[in-house]
């Protein structure tokens, strides 16, 4: 695990807010946290509220109760909603270079298009990426609001992660930017990461298959590509991610069961193998090379 001096560098974490943080995203905070302040970089939080998901308060709710946890941050609190011309400026970047074309496929479309040979589940076939201007231009009358996909040179692109060594993934010609106008995820948190200057992503293993388009698309942009730590889920009895209808899955559910943040943290150690009710406490102890690789099967109800 690297080691950064004099606070150069940065973790973050960046929820959407779509809802309150249930127990996975608090324990994935936890750990981002954990792996900054361990290592001598700033931890930041950005809000990833380009979703049409975002629900008024939300941010607010989250920010609280990450707060509430003993969690503490640097600087601003970043929205990606304000950040609209850094996403543009980059695509523009990328056009410039004959990295972009207009695609007019819709969902169901791509869906039931053949896939290139050894292809991966839902990768993008290219069927938009030969089209000529003529053929474009027939299409936009019909569809005129096509999305944006960088047209990638490669199909697999490596990244190193600190739980999961060297992971080789698959890229296909991603969106970014959606037909609604909207930047795709994609794109948005490789612009944010590299402005702020994250080089350290901490975050859910289940979006680790996203990382080696990432760290490409940095490549392509002129960005140093981060050091990825994919960790494990937090899954309830049956297997999938906390919801709703599990029961307390939020600090507010735990509070109204009895518990205070100081037991949710003490509980969230626990998981870790690590033991204490503050992140402060869990930080003298902190060991990457030591966390389960495992999910996190809790029973959520109260």
């Amino acid at each position: 695990m690297s080691r950064v001096q004099n606070g150069v560098g940065a973790g973050r974490f960046a929820p959407s807010p779509s809802g309150d943080l249930h127990l996975g995203n608090l324990r994935t905070a936890l750990l981002a946290w954990l792996f900054a302040r361990s290592t001598g970089r700033r931890f930041l939080v950005r809000m990833e509220d380009l979703d049409d998901r975002t629900q008024p308060g939300a941010a607010e709710r989250q920010l609280a109760d990450l707060s509430a946890l003993g969690l503490d941050w640097d600087g601003e609190v970043v929205y990606q909603s304000q950040r609209l011309d850094r996403y543009t400026a980059a695509i523009e970047t990328l056009a410039a270079a004959s990295l972009v074309y207009e695609c007019y496929c819709t969902r169901r479309e791509i869906q039931e298009a053949p896939s290139a040979p050894h292809a991966p589940p839902g990768a993008y076939p290219g069927t938009c990426r030969e089209l000529t201007a003529y053929q474009r231009a027939r299409i936009r009358q019909t569809r005129p609001n096509p999305a944006l996909r960088l047209r990638s040179d490669v199909s697999e692109f490596t990244v190193c992660d600190e739980l999961h060594g060297e992971y080789l993934g698959a890229v296909d010609d991603f969106v970014l930017r959606r037909g609604d106008g909207t930047p795709a995820y994609n794109l948005a948190v490789v612009v944010d990461d590299a402005a702020c200057g994250i080089d350290q992503v901490v975050r859910g293993d289940d979006l680790l298959a996203s990382s080696p388009r990432q760290a490409y698309l940095a490549r392509l942009l002129g960005y140093p590509a981060p050091r990825y730590a994919h960790v494990p889920l937090v899954l309830n009895a049956a297997g999938a991610r906390p919801a709703k209808r599990d029961g307390a899955v939020t600090l507010a559910d735990r509070a109204a069961a009895g518990e205070t943040p100081a037991d949710v943290v003490a509980a969230l150690a626990h998981s870790l193998a690590l033991h204490g009710n503050s992140p402060a406490a869990l930080l003298r102890q902190f060991r990457p090379e030591l966390l389960p690789r495992t999910p996190w099967q809790f029973c959520v109800s109260a």
